[in-house]
């Protein structure tokens, strides 16, 4: 595989087909792609907020004349507002997601992100670690815009000659994960199925769903992944991801077996050989979701409570 330079702003790395990295990573530095053919373009993901959105849309004008008349389709990977939350600042498109992608996305308006933010200062250690993760963004003034096209399963479209097969994959990581392939071109956007060098972040799972994810990419014909989160891979970095959810599916029904609460386990857990990933705390919401799944609790996740006991993990780390 060809390496790419792990650096912001966009890297071709397919003829017409480009993607759009975020270092670090971490939470809300999220990666998008754009595939361009003749006349017509498709972006994948917006940002999370409006001034890196311009930012991004501005870089992809420059380097491509169809991206600097319009972009024609956009499609949201999944709900969370990192991939979202810039969806108004691509006038005209046709907004595509899964069905259960387009249901999620309310959950999370990004005022209630601003909110939070201004009330962090008395919130304690949980409004320090809300500020040290999402204080870089912008969240006043966003107007949370909508799919308005959504399919299930699979939905097949052309950009000019290009074929972009769109996958649903979800529920996993969010209820309505979707990938976007380019056969063509042996390229997969994946999402945030992929958290290259970063702890990933079940919020939904089952974790069967993520292991299938995985091995339905180790399948395809593709050589160059854009992750949602960190930099461009190959599928050594599926293989590691697959590997630290099943070891984490074995080290927390250990746990669960013997009488341990989700945060318990959280604690107790050590990071073995990711611990050089980043944001370790995170393990507090995939165990709080295997938890949920090995008691057949089909409740959603508490986002305020797990982000406490990140606050709580990440301060004693």
């Amino acid at each position: 595989m060809t390496t790419f330079a792990y650096t912001k702003g966009l890297h071709e790395i397919r003829n017409g087909v480009y993607a759009y990295l975020q270092p670090d990573g971490s939470w809300g530095w999220n990666n998008a792609g754009l595939v361009v053919d003749g006349a017509e373009s498709l972006l994948i993901d917006t940002l999370f907020d409006l001034e890196l959105t311009r930012e991004m849309l501005t870089a992809m004008g420059t380097a491509s004349p169809t991206a600097a008349s319009s972009i024609d389709v956009l499609v949201n990977t999944h709900a969370n507002g990192d991939h979202t939350y810039g969806n108004e600042l691509v006038h005209g498109a046709e907004i595509i997601a899964s069905k259960a992608c387009a249901e999620e996305l309310a959950e999370m308006p990004p005022q209630m992100l601003a909110d939070l933010l201004k009330a962090a200062p008395d919130m304690g250690d949980l409004g320090a670690y809300l500020s040290s993760i999402f204080g870089r963004f912008k969240f006043d003034g966003i107007t949370l815009t909508p799919p308005t096209r959504t399919f299930e399963k699979r939905l097949d479209l052309t950009v000019g000659s290009q074929e972009v097969r769109l996958i649903e994959v979800g529920p996993c990581h969010t209820r309505g994960d979707v990938m976007v392939y380019v056969p063509g071109e042996r390229v997969l956007f994946s999402g945030d199925i992929l958290f290259i060098g970063g702890t990933p972040i079940m919020w939904t799972g089952p974790v069967g769903n993520w292991l299938k994810a995985c091995d339905l990419i180790m399948d395809l014909d593709v050589d160059v992944i854009v992750p949602g989160h960190g930099p461009i891979c190959d599928k050594q970095g599926v293989r590691a991801t697959k590997d630290y959810f099943e070891w984490l599916t074995a080290e927390a029904r250990k746990r669960y077996d013997a009488g341990m609460t989700a945060a318990e386990a959280a604690s107790d857990i050590q990071p073995g050989v990711y611990a050089s990933w980043s944001d370790p705390e995170r393990i507090a919401i995939n165990i709080d979701a295997l938890f949920r799944e090995f008691a057949n609790d089909a409740s959603p996740a508490n986002p305020i409570a797990l982000f406490s006991q990140m606050a709580t993990l990440a301060k004693g780390k």
